[in-house]
């Protein structure tokens, strides 16, 4: 399995969560990588570039719905 590398666009954080851009120069692929500290959850919400920066701005409301118990 390979491990593809991903450079940081950009990054922020507040208040327990940080919020990442990632983007692969191998294939273009592009994600936003949440994790919430106090919530103890990490998530990755796929992007495009066309709405990159508002699932960077805005990454809950894009959040992949939980798997049924």
């Amino acid at each position: 399995m390979t491990v593809k590398e991903m450079r940081e666009l950009d990054h922020r954080g507040g208040d327990g969560v940080e919020v990442r851009l990632l983007w692969s120069e191998t294939d273009g692929e592009l994600k936003v990588v949440v994790e919430d500290v106090k919530a103890g959850e990490t998530f990755e919400v796929p992007a495009s570039p066309e709405n990159a920066l508002d699932v960077f701005r805005h990454p809950f409301a894009y959040r992949p719905a939980a798997a049924p118990a």
